[in-house]
């Protein structure tokens, strides 16, 4: 997957706030949240630094507005497609349904014009770690989370709260694996398998996940 080059295109006017968001999610997606400072986000931006404390306040604050925008499209179709899940004869929400109401949306994004930077900006925000991006993921991702894992225990009553937990985690894994398109599958197959198709993408997935969660 090919990150977006830093540098603000002049095509689209941009308020001062959206320049800089832009700004941010360019350079953090390309060399990471750590790597990045807010003097050169506004650099970038092409605006004073003087804007980015006035209207943020702080690099971190800049991370998590641009965060919580990006995201907000996921959580809100999650918690659409959550809410609307049919139950079957016992009370029950079908396990597949379960997983797809929880991934379509974040593989959705990849077909956006923001999603592969994005995407990118994610998996940044895994590997770096730190305690700042942790909050900003938790107050972004953690009420659908909950809400995905009540869904999950609805769908397999006997499976024991702790391999639930496990087996969350490593879908979450996988997700954010598959999102970041790393190239990998595609080198060992030549090709063959492309993770840039994102129906099938999610169809594997969620037929792999059932698999995990369901096992003994």
């Amino acid at each position: 997957m090919t990150a977006r080059k830093p540098g603000i295109s002049a095509e689209t006017p941009l308020s001062t706030p959206e320049r800089i968001l832009r700004s941010a999610e360019q350079l953090f997606s390309a060399r990471g949240i750590d790597g990045v400072s807010l003097r050169e986000i506004t650099s970038n931006a092409g605006v004073n630094s003087a804007s980015a404390h006035y209207h943020f306040g702080s690099k971190n604050a800049v991370l998590e507005a641009l965060f919580t925008l990006r995201a907000r499209p996921i959580i809100e179709r999650r918690e659409e497609m959550l809410t609307q899940l049919k139950l079957d004869r016992y009370g029950r929400p079908v396990l597949e349904d379960v997983l797809r109401a929880f991934l379509q949306p974040a593989l959705d994004l990849l077909n956006s014009p923001d999603g592969a930077t994005f995407t990118l900006l994610r998996a940044r925000m895994v590997l770096e770690r730190g305690d700042d991006k942790l909050k900003v993921m938790t107050r972004t991702f953690d009420r659908t989370n909950v809400k995905t894992l009540k869904m999950l225990a609805k769908a397999l009553p006997k499976l024991p709260q702790k391999d639930l937990y496990w087996r969350f985690h490593f879908l979450l894994a996988t997700m954010v694996y598959t999102m970041a398109q790393p190239g990998r599958i595609e080198s060992v197959t030549k090709g063959q398998i492309k993770t840039s198709d994102t129906e099938s993408a999610l169809a594997q997935l969620i037929r792999f996940a059932a698999a995990g969660f369901r096992a003994a």
